[in-house]
């Protein structure tokens, strides 16, 4: 895959999509009446790796991972274990193996990842899985006593299948996160109603959800374009 820098692959429109991601991150963060320097330093890589993951270049996934190591301490000190599991146990480990197969798919010379479609065994497989890692953790969390257990476990449901579509190199990865950014949003409102220092985390998800959408639209520009241009 061609190394470039990433930065310089920004459209305009990309550009003004960080750029306002890290203010209203940053704006929440010094909004709240107490500063979780943690939270704001996930937050920012947060937001960074997804309009890179938008543009399928492997430095997105490689901010995800280094994500999900902050993010995962953040939850473990609220004790959404649900949280700590998935993007530890899961999230990460999946992410990485994603760097792999995007470092070894790329599209041409381009320095992105080359789209791939979803076969209907791979959404049975999914499908499958999926459902087996929502009983055995709702169990596990609820062994946890895992605040909020019920959209803890949504969030491990929706968590799984975006990042497992994300390594299969699938448009659709970014429904899977919009959806649990939706999850996300909820969980952190209710944190920051116990803690008003999780507010940025709640300014983070809803600048992810946006970047996620965003993701969506191009990588069905990219699938488009890829398939045009065999």
């Amino acid at each position: 895959m061609k190394i470039t820098n990433p930065f310089r692959t920004l459209n305009k429109f990309e550009i003004t999509l960080w750029i306002t991601s890290l203010v209203v991150v940053v704006l929440s963060f010094v909004l709240s009446p107490s500063k979780d320097v943690l939270t704001l330093i996930a937050s920012l890589i947060g937001v960074t790796a997804l309009i890179f993951v938008a543009k399928g270049l492997v430095i997105g996934q490689i901010l995800c991972v280094i994500f999900a190591v902050f993010y995962g301490i953040i939850s473990f000190i609220f004790q959404y274990y649900g949280e700590v599991i998935t993007y530890l146990g899961m999230s990460a480990p999946i992410a990485i193996m994603a760097v792999v197969s995007w470092i070894k798919n790329p599209y041409k010379q381009s320095g992105t990842v080359a789209v791939s479609k979803v076969s209907k065994k791979q959404i049975i497989i999914m499908t499958a899985l999926a459902s087996a890692v929502t009983v055995v953790m709702y169990f596990i969390l609820w062994a946890f006593n895992t605040a909020n257990l019920i959209f803890s476990t949504i969030s491990v449901t929706t968590s799984f299948v975006a990042v497992y579509l994300t390594y299969l190199r699938s448009p659709y990865y970014a429904l899977g996160y919009s959806a649990n950014d939706i999850v996300l949003i909820i969980l952190w409102v209710l944190a920051s109603v116990e803690d008003p220092s999780y507010i940025p985390m709640i300014a983070c998800f809803v600048m992810f959800l946006i970047n996620d959408i965003y993701g969506f639209v191009n990588w069905k520009r990219m699938e488009k374009s890829q398939g045009e241009n065999k």
